[in-house]
């Protein structure tokens, strides 16, 4: 068999000991000043959450977010809380003034979360009912023969 000969390996040693890495980007701080505030009221909590116009997610909070535990999250004053918390994060960070309010869920935080916009000094363009209307259903129990 054929002997394989090898060449000498060598070894590049870099004077840098320090890794470089690539400029930091910065993050724009962009306004908003309108809004949608998205309002998800179940018997066991409500989720507030504010968007811009085109749905992306700025600021959100819940009743469990703010330390409510058990059924005390689904109180109409948890979601006033979550409500404040949420609404007064969106107009720091971003100015928020005007929204429009899309309400999804048959909770006691409907309209607790919605006066909360009221006493925040946030206009509201329009309320929206969007929760779920079952149509059709499930398919009936088949007839009983006796």
């Amino acid at each position: 068999m054929a002997e394989e000969t090898k060449a000498p390996v060598e070894e590049v040693i870099s004077d840098n000991s320090e890794a470089k890495t690539a400029p930091k980007k910065r993050k724009v701080k962009r306004t908003v000043s309108l809004g949608q505030v998205h309002v998800q009221a179940t018997f066991n909590n409500t989720i507030i959450t504010v968007t811009d116009p085109k749905g992306n997610v700025l600021t959100k909070s819940s009743a469990g977010a703010c330390g409510f535990r058990g059924s005390k999250k689904g109180t109409a004053y948890a979601a006033q809380v979550a409500g404040e918390q949420a609404i007064t994060a969106a107009k720091q960070q971003y100015g928020l003034s005007k929204a429009d309010v899309y309400i999804k869920g048959i909770g006691l935080g409907r309209d607790a979360a919605v006066r909360v916009l009221g006493t925040q000094d946030i206009n509201v363009e329009s309320i929206k009912d969007v929760t779920g209307v079952a149509h059709g259903g499930v398919r009936p129990k088949k007839a009983r023969r006796i």
